[in-house]
């Protein structure tokens, strides 16, 4: 079974520390704000859905010792901090869901005395885990039907347990075809220039006793030219509403190579990761971090000091280039103009 990532323990956020991976599985009680946007930031949360989620819980931590006295106030503390964790990371929307869903929840229980304003935020906060591993599961079960026998599976970045509350997405996945005896092998890309392929994804799939493969992220093409490839499972952390999909830098280059050599390309994600307000790709907006992280690998240096550095964390592969895209509420297929139309509705109702 997967670790648990992220929870809510005891008045304090706890989570994984996921740059201490594989090395050592570390475990941190947060009980302050500026921590948990540190944690965010530096990656020890990270995963979009976990992201949402840790999002989600620091409003709760944060108002919990709120001395106002009527709504406005309290809301002017909630809105104040919901804008520091907004700024911590900028792809991920599954992190702007659930900050506005705290807010809205505060917002409809304004007639409320701010005491039960807040344990009612911290409910809801802790419903978000609940539905987390819910819609990881379904995705897994829709996902997995995917899945023959004795296929070989091609993995990106980390989309597994530690990004989400509990199964992943592309990642439990393969757990559920895994569960349901379907003798899987897996290669995972590294993921450069954060290795979360080699860290955290190869970490998990063993711990899960998958065959797994770790390959550099350049060696997938030669890969596919060979047919050893038969599907490519990725996460996202953004999803326009015609289908466009930003994941992880290096996602589009493989999305290129599946289409060369006509190797299905799935996107897995949950609801809370599509933007409905964005039309194409285009207007995601898309983190570009320290030079360092590209000069270094693990704390050693590579390249020269002062060369500079491109470093986008995140690629948006076109949505004509993706087989299908899976959700807890089912398999999407093209042209997702038209097939996201109903998921855009489930889920403005969700988040009533």
């Amino acid at each position: 079974m997967p670790v648990e990532t992220i929870n809510w323990v005891n008045g304090k956020i706890k989570f994984i520390d996921q740059t201490k991976l594989p090395d050592k599985l570390k475990f941190v009680y947060c009980d302050d704000v500026d921590r948990l946007w540190k944690a965010i930031k530096r990656l020890e949360i990270r995963g979009a859905p976990a992201i949402g989620i840790a999002g989600a819980l620091g409003a709760a931590l944060g108002v919990r010792n709120s001395k106002a006295k009527n709504f406005r106030s309290f809301f002017k503390e909630l809105k104040a901090i919901t804008k520091i964790l907004a700024s911590s990371r900028p792809t991920a929307v599954n992190l702007f869901w659930a900050l506005e869903r705290m807010e809205d929840v505060a917002k409809a229980n304004r007639s409320k005395p701010v005491s039960r304003i807040k344990e009612l935020i911290l409910e809801d906060a802790i419903k978000v885990i609940t539905e987390d591993k819910k819609s990881c599961r379904a995705m897994a079960r829709y996902g997995a039907n995917l899945i023959k026998k004795g296929d070989t599976v091609l993995t990106h970045c980390n989309a597994g347990g530690l990004a989400t509350a509990d199964y992943g997405t592309a990642l439990g996945v393969l757990f559920e075809a895994k569960k349901q005896g379907k003798r899987i092998k897996v290669f995972a890309d590294e993921t450069r220039p954060l290795l979360q392929g080699a860290r955290l994804t190869a970490w998990e799939l063993m711990h899960e006793g998958i065959d797994t493969t770790l390959i550099c992220d350049n060696m997938a093409a030669s890969l596919m030219a060979k047919g050893r490839i038969d599907k490519i499972f990725v996460g996202a952390d953004r999803i326009a509403s015609n289908g466009d999909a930003a994941n992880k830098i290096g996602t589009y280059s493989l999305a290129v190579l599946a289409k060369h050599h006509g190797v299905p390309f799935y996107v897995v994600a949950p609801i809370s990761t599509f933007d409905f307000k964005l039309k194409t790709g285009r207007d995601i907006p898309i983190e570009e971090r320290d030079g360092d992280e590209v000069r270094t690998v693990l704390g050693k240096a590579i390249a020269p000091k002062k060369v500079k550095v491109y470093n986008p964390a995140f690629d948006v592969t076109p949505n004509g280039l993706i087989t299908a895209i899976i959700t807890e509420r089912g398999i999407f297929n093209k042209p997702y103009r038209i097939s996201l139309k109903t998921l855009k509705v489930k889920k403005l109702k969700t988040c009533l």
